[in-house]
């Protein structure tokens, strides 16, 4: 994301203006097809794209089965984003600090063995192995609309179950009002930790009903696969009506408080990142508006921005856990 954090004078690269890799790769792609007079085949349909995303990926990762998802609103017949865009346009900053730093650097995360260890004010502490999280309740596939801040958005068929599942099954005391939660931070595999950008490790945090509800997921897998490295394997949050910075990746620890959690992003820049970071068109960032968005791998530079939607359209169905609140003033 583009923030200057006023630390050693570093500035963050303009990132979010750059056309994906994966957008070039696939035109180059197209034109050798084109070139071998297989331009009809090669764009004839579902199959087609399937085909070219083969050639560029010639390794899938293991599969990981799922069905549609019940869960009032999480389902969109909106196109999904292809996986190339997903996996190549990035905020991952333990990787870097391009939008392609972390499918360069990724590859240095060892995600097994992998335990996520639940504690803080709940009755049942428990230190998780990802086998066992796997096991709390089957995997439903669910649709998103992820945003952030500089003005992009993918729509992104995510894989797992509401978070809600494994928060009742440790019991939180009744003082527990916020959950937290921390991503790996090793500087063996990250290169991104040895920067000063952001204090590591990195920490995000949910108001407890936020964290409850049932759009709110523990996501394991993306478009029918486990998760890539440098999507935030093997485990991660995703929260569809906030900005993506809220969805922590790479989770190693959830952590249950009294005290509003200091996020990473609050703490370098206050001014710029609320605790709320709710998806709000009427809240401009300090340094740009937030009233429209550029959707991924739709004509790159010159495609027509989108109006964004409060909550991210998803306000039917989380706009009460906010009525009592200023929106502005809780940003």
């Amino acid at each position: 994301m583009l923030i200057k954090t006023g630390r050693d004078g570093y500035h963050h690269p303009i990132a979010s203006e750059i056309t994906p890799q994966a957008v070039y790769q696939r035109r180059r792609e197209l034109l050798k097809l084109m070139a071998g007079g297989a331009a009809g085949a090669a764009l004839a349909g579902w199959a087609s794209r399937e085909a070219l995303a083969a050639v560029q990926r010639p390794d899938k990762l293991a599969p990981l089965p799922a069905q549609p998802s019940k869960v009032a609103g999480a389902m969109t017949m909106e196109k999904p984003t292809s996986y190339e865009d997903t996996t190549s346009y990035n905020n991952f900053y333990e990787f870097g600090t391009d939008k392609a730093d972390p499918v360069r650097n990724a590859h240095t995360l060892r995600t097994s063995p992998w335990t996520v260890e639940v504690d803080g004010l709940v009755k049942k502490p428990a230190r998780y192995a990802l086998e066992d999280l796997l096991k709390l309740a089957p995997q439903e596939e669910r649709i998103y609309r992820l945003r952030c801040v500089e003005g992009w958005s993918m729509v992104i068929p995510w894989i797992g179950y509401s978070l809600a599942r494994l928060v009742e099954r440790v019991e939180p005391l009744g003082s527990a009002k916020f959950v937290e939660f921390y991503t790996l931070a090793d500087r063996a595999t990250m290169p991104g930790i040895r920067s000063s950008v952001l204090d590591w490790p990195y920490v995000e945090g949910l108001r407890m009903d936020e964290a409850m509800h049932p759009l709110t997921l523990l996501s394991f897998g993306m478009y029918g696969e486990v998760l890539p490295k440098q999507n935030g394997a093997p485990v991660r949050v995703v929260v569809p009506w906030k900005y993506g910075f809220k969805s922590a990746k790479s989770l190693v620890r959830i952590r249950f408080t009294e005290q509003e959690p200091r996020t990473a992003w609050n703490k370098a820049a206050a001014n710029e990142y609320g605790f709320y970071s709710n998806v709000n068109p009427d809240v401009d960032h300090p340094r740009w508006s937030q009233a429209t968005e550029r959707r991924i791998g739709e004509g790159g530079l010159f495609a027509k921005r989108r109006k964004t939607l409060l909550f991210n359209g998803y306000e039917p169905q989380v706009g009460q856990l906010y009525a009592s609140m200023d929106l502005k003033k809780n940003y």
